[in-house]
Formats: structure tokens, C-alpha cells, sequence
């Protein structure tokens, strides 16, 4: 084997011994689920990152960047990251509280409703069944071209490598993996974008090249490549495109069951605000290093052929082999990472909450648990096999789901009074119907819909038209009155002042991104993108009446705001007397 293959099999054996290792401490459910709800800061912001960052990262939306869209992508403000903070505010930590199993069961516990926990089971199933088989097809793409095995070789091999640790070890060992997993991608990340700079002369130098490309006008714009033969033919088509796809994915960092259910582990209500608050800043940055990654692949080779391999190919010939090594085994840890939380929330919500499992024994229902995990992992393998991969409108499709059927119905869950049982029911299926419906017959042509006609949009409105007419309807039974209530108790010991303190440092660092990330956007970034498209003015100073400088300025206006905001509330809920 190369270098390039032996990095990742090491990588991979590593995942798998310390995967089985936390498997042997598993004694009860609890253990099996949440991780015995004991996880420190580091570990959650290892697993909320880790399970975000897949092949839907590194290789669908990096080649995304590269093909049409690197300036917008890098300039954007990743404003969907805020997501972590308010989802940690207003619904994580009152899911904490909650203490159940899985996001599902949360759900049915709070309007006392088998058949709610069963329909947010089965949203969980088919939607992150979707995403698992994604990242699946991703993983098999790298080991494809990284060595002489085949896609369907290479399918079989990613499988087993997250299927063999993620069935005996569950949460516990998937949030060790995680965590080892985010470490690594994120060293490789800035190493290889550390090289790059260097080697091609600094960041003004990549953005003036890359505005020389013949073959990509266009591309290091706010808007990148729009017009005929795009998706976008105007710029306000993509702005409005752009703002829809960065608040349906600021919904699902908020309430999505891969990414809220990670605050059930958590030791407590701190480690979620924390947690929550590291992970949007880290991941708002890595983003922006990825996608930037992408458009500096240009300046190898601007027609790489799929985009997804984009990031792949540079690997192997852009970067000095160790580094190159060291970031394929990244992506792979990456891809792997989002595959085990995939396959456990599935196998999670196939044995406990959609009710073909009802036994109080332990032992037995976590044999039961495994087993569906087995199930779940090999019909995924067997769909991957049959459906050809197109990672990134594939994760598009699906991820989104869950901004219009779990988002309205998750934050009134919390904050209303008047949502009942029969309106969560409904607000919920018809998210989820006037989601996939008219998305679906968009994916296969049959339909054409406007930007502000996103199936997004669709599906949240009527998500939340239906959840409030049943509502005014419909009774509120007095269990789930008393439930509401118990979640607005805070728990004993989540005021203390010097975790309070250490907590309110979490918000001091949104406030210093949306201060320094515009000042660097705008020396490296807009001053010589315009200065290479002759945008300055007469004097030689910025124009500010641009796309670009509007877009560099909403990083501040958003993250400064957001630190503010989180610190007053976090100081006002957990250090009442300084109110």
C-alpha cells in the first residue's frame, strides 16, 4: 500500500479499537444512547462538529465551491452557524432536562403521544437513512480513487469500518470517535490550507489569480457563476437561494436530531451552551477554510472531473505527500464520523421509538438496539449500491427536512403553551409532506419553483399554519401541561458562579469573530478581488457599495449581535442576582 491508503487504514483501525474499548464499558441503556449523560465540553463540541462535517463538506460542497461557487462561499457569513447558539438556548438545553433517550422520545414525552414520538421516528429513519447513504457513497468515492479497489469494494470496506464499532460501542463510542475524528480533519484542514497560501504566494495572490481563470468567470464574486446554464439567473436569484438554504440549515443545527441530540450527553446546561457556542464558531471557520480550498484547486486544475473529487485530486497533487496523506485520512475521519451518528440515531429511533420494541428488560433491548443497527447499516449498504451518488443535492434534499417539520413544532414544544398533542401531530406531517412532495418533483423535473418558492419555505409555512389553527382547536391535557412546566424548573446547581462565569467566556468569542473576521475578509479577500477586477475607486480606496463589502460587513452585524444577546440571556438564566 502507499502512503496515501496505509495513513487511512491506520486511521481506521484506531476508530475501531477505541470504538470497541468504549463498547466494553456499556452496562446499561443510558450508556448505550446518550454516553450516560457525562460528556465534557470537548467531547460534545468534537461530536457536533464531527457529525456536521462529512463527505457533504469535503467533497459536495468543496466541489460545489470549486465548480461554480467559491467567492460566495467564503464570503458568506455561515449565518446558518448561529443556529448552534439559539438552538442551545431554546431548545437544547430544556431537551437536556428533559433526560430522555433520544430527540423522538423527547417528543413523545412532552405531549404524552405515542404517535408523535413514532411520526418524529420515522422522519428521523427515512431522512437520516438518506444522509447515511450519502456519506456512505462519499467514503466509497475516496477509497475508489485512493487505491485498486473498486466503488462496490470500496462501499463493503467503508461499511464494516463504521458499522464494526458504531453497533457494539453506540453514543459512547461515537462520540470518542468523534472527537479523535475532529481533531484530526481539523489539523489537516489548516495544515493544507496553511501550504497553499505559502506556496502560492499569500491570499491576495490566490484571489487575483483566481479571477484570472478564463474557464470560471465569475467565480470569486458574491454571487459566483450565475446565468444561462445555472440554477440562477440573476444574482438576487442565488442571494435569495442562499438565504433560504443558510435558514433551513440554521433550523436544523437548532432542533435536528444529529445535532440536538448530542446535548442529551452533555454534563450539564453549561457544557450545552459552551459546546453549542465553540462548535458555530469552529464551524463557521472550517467552512470557510474548506470551501476556500476548493477554489484555490483551481489554480491546479479548473476542470476536475466529478467536482466532488475536487478535494481529493489536490490531495494527492497539490499538497507534499505526508500533508496529503494526512488530509485524505481528514476526510475520511470526517465522512466515517458522520456515518456512525447517522447509523446510531437510525438504529436508535428504529428500536425505541417507533413501538416494534416495547420490552422493559435491558439486556434485551440493547441486543434489540444492535440489531437493528445491523439492519439499518445493510440496507443502506444495498441502496448504495443500487442508487448512483450525487452527494451534495442529495444532502441538500434531505437535511432540510427537518427545518420544516421538526422546526416549529420543536421551539413551540418549549415556548407554547397552547400546542397540543394532535397539533404537534399534524404541524409535524405536514412539514414533512410539503417538504419532500414538491422537492421531489422539482429533483425529477416534473416541477419549476421560484427562489422564494424553495420547498423549504413551503414546508415551514405550512408547518406552522397547521400547528396553529389545530392549536386553537385542541385542548392542552393536563400532563402535558404539568411536563411543560417541569421543563421550565431549572435544575439545582446549574447557578453556580464559577461555571456561570467560565460560560459567559463562550459569547466573548462570537463578539471577537464578527470583529475580526470582516477586517481579515476585507484586506485579504474584497481589497484584492477588487483591485484585480478594477472595482476601486478613482482614489485607490474600497468601493463599498458592492456585494462583496455587504457581505464582509454582515459578519459583524450577525456574530456581534448574537455574543451580546447570548451573554445578557446566559447571565440573566443562570446568575439571576446580576440582573
Amino acid at each position: 500500500m502507499d502512503i496515501y491508503t496505509t495513513t487511512i487504514a491506520i486511521s481506521i483501525l484506531v476508530y475501531i479499537a477505541i470504538g470497541n474499548y468504549a463498547g466494553r464499558g456499556i452496562k446499561k441503556l443510558d450508556d448505550y444512547y446518550v454516553a450516560g449523560r457525562r460528556a465534557p465540553t470537548l467531547i460534545i463540541v468534537g461530536t457536533l462538529v464531527a457529525s456536521l462535517m462529512s463527505s457533504t463538506m469535503f467533497l459536495g460542497e468543496a466541489g460545489f465551491a470549486y465548480e461554480t461557487q467559491a467567492g460566495p462561499y467564503v464570503l458568506f457569513p455561515q449565518a446558518a452557524c448561529i443556529g448552534y447558539v439559539l438552538g442551545a438556548i431554546f431548545f437544547g438545553r430544556y431537551l437536556r432536562r428533559s433526560r430522555a433517550t433520544t430527540v423522538a422520545a423527547f417528543f413523545g414525552a412532552r405531549f404524552n403521544s405515542a404517535r408523535v414520538q413514532a411520526l418524529a421516528g420515522v422522519t428521523i429513519i427515512l431522512a437520516l437513512s438518506g444522509y447515511l447513504l450519502a456519506v456512505t457513497q462519499g467514503a466509497a468515492i475516496l477509497l475508489s480513487q485512493l487505491s485498486d479497489l473498486s466503488y462496490t469494494q470500496g462501499l463493503v470496506l467503508a461499511w464494516l469500518s463504521y458499522t464494526l464499532f458504531t453497533m457494539y460501542s453506540g453514543s459512547r463510542g461515537v462520540i470518542l470517535t468523534d472527537t479523535l475524528m475532529f481533531l484530526l480533519f481539523t489539523i489537516a484542514s489548516v495544515a493544507a490550507i496553511i501550504f497553499l497560501v505559502d506556496h502560492f504566494g499569500g491570499v491576495p495572490s490566490i484571489i487575483e489569480r483566481l479571477v484570472a481563470v478564463e474557464e470560471k468567470k465569475d467565480l470569486m464574486s458574491w454571487h459566483g457563476m450565475i446565468g444561462p446554464g445555472t440554477l440562477w439567473p440573476t444574482p438576487m436569484d442565488y442571494l435569495i437561494w442562499a438565504i433560504v438554504i443558510d435558514v433551513s440549515w440554521m433550523m436544523v443545527y437548532m432542533v435536528s436530531p444529529w445535532q440536538s441530540s448530542r446535548h442529551l450527553m452533555a454534563k450539564n446546561e453549561h457544557v450545552v451552551l459552551r459546546a453549542a457556542t465553540l462548535a458555530c464558531v469552529i464551524v463557521a471557520l472550517l467552512q470557510v477554510m474548506v470551501y476556500g480550498l476548493g477554489g484555490v484547486i483551481n489554480l491546479g486544475d479548473a476542470n476536475i472531473t466529478p467536482p466532488e473529487s475536487a478535494t481529493i485530486w489536490a490531495s494527492l497533487n497539490m499538497l507534499p505527500e505526508i500533508l496529503g496523506a494526512l488530509m485524505l485520512a481528514g476526510i475520511m475521519a470526517a465522512v466515517l464520523s458522520s456515518a456512525s451518528t447517522f447509523l446510531s440515531l437510525v438504529g436508535f429511533s428504529v428500536s425505541n421509538d417507533i413501538g416494534i420494541h416495547t420490552s422493559s428488560d435491558e439486556k434485551k433491548t440493547l441486543r434489540f438496539s444492535r440489531l437493528m443497527m445491523l439492519v439499518v447499516g445493510t440496507i443502506t449498504l444495498f441502496a448504495a449500491l443500487v442508487f448512483p451518488p450525487d452527494i451534495f443535492w442529495l444532502t441538500t434534499f434531505i437535511a432540510t427536512v427537518f427545518a420544516s417539520s421538526w422546526g416549529v413544532v420543536g421551539l413551540m414544544s418549549i415556548w407554547s403553551k397552547r400546542i397540543s398533542e394532535s397539533a404537534a401531530f399534524w404541524g409535524m406531517l405536514t412539514g414533512l409532506v410539503f417538504n419532500v412532495v414538491p422537492k421531489f418533483f422539482t429533483f425529477v423535473g416534473l416541477l419549476e419553483l421560484p427562489s422564494y418558492l424553495n420547498p423549504v419555505i413551503i414546508g415551514g409555512v405550512a408547518s406552522l399554519v397547521v400547528t396553529i389553527a389545530i392549536s386553537r382547536r385542541t385542548a392542552v391535557s393536563e400532563e402535558e401541561s404539568v411536563y411543560l412546566k417541569k421543563l421550565h424548573e431549572r435544575p439545582p446547581g446549574e447557578t453556580n458562579p464559577k461555571k456561570t462565569r467560565t460560560t459567559l467566556l463562550a459569547p466573548v468569542l462570537l463578539v471577537a469573530n464578527g470583529v475580526i473576521t470582516p477586517v481579515l475578509l476585507t484586506k485579504y479577500y474584497v481589497l484584492p478581488y477588487q483591485r484585480a477586477t478594477g472595482a476601486l475607486l478613482d482614489n485607490g480606496s474600497l468601493d463599498w457599495a458592492t456585494g462583496e463589502m455587504a457581505l464582509m460587513i454582515s459578519w459583524s452585524v450577525i456574530y456581534i449581535s448574537l455574543g451580546v444577546f447570548a451573554y445578557r440571556y446566559i447571565r440573566s438564566a443562570y446568575a439571576p442576582a446580576a440582573k
